[in-house]
């Protein structure tokens, strides 16, 4: 879903039961980031690179109650959550794809790269699943491994857990 680029960009802190979380959206109110404050720095920095015409500051989201309201275990909270993201064709392309790939289910790298009718991309597909600017939005969570296993994860492992528990997903567990 991409779009032009914003004039203004509203940071706001949520807290989670599984940390801070940094939700960023234009004057549409269009979320363009989702982040966590202990990934704050790099964020900023994507920001910065991406958007760098916009003027930041600090307010309310107007995916904040969305999000509260995914975090309490409205499942289908998140599905009105307008996102745009800067990022190239491909990567576009699996955002929307992770999309479909319904709460409380799960995807391999290989059934991802299958799906967007690339079934030898699956380190490419990876790539961009770890470049999602709007995760949880975009469920790149719901990406695993192969074998069930618990894959990378850019806000870490135990919120990547936490995330499919919440959402009733089957995974193997490692830990």
């Amino acid at each position: 879903m991409p779009s032009a680029q914003p004039e203004r960009l509203v940071l706001d802190r949520l807290a989670t039961p599984i940390g801070t979380a940094l939700l960023v959206t234009d004057e549409t109110g269009a979320l363009r980031a989702f982040n966590w404050t202990d990934y704050e720095d790099s964020m900023q920095s994507w920001i910065a690179r991406r958007y760098p015409a916009a003027r930041r500051e600090s307010g309310v989201s107007p995916a904040r109650d969305a999000f509260q309201r995914y975090f309490a275990g409205d499942l289908a909270a998140l599905d009105a959550v307008r996102w745009t993201a800067a990022g190239t064709d491909f990567q576009l392309k699996v955002w929307e794809t992770l999309c479909t790939i319904p709460v409380g289910e799960t995807l391999s790298y290989a059934g991802l790269a299958a799906r967007i009718g690339k079934p030898s991309a699956m380190r490419a597909v990876g790539l961009a699943n770890g470049a999602n600017p709007v995760a949880v939005v975009v469920p790149c969570h719901r990406v695993i491994g192969a074998n069930g296993s618990l894959t990378g994860y850019g806000g870490g492992l135990q919120r990547k857990k936490w995330l499919l528990a919440l959402e009733g997903a089957a995974f193997r567990d490692a830990a």
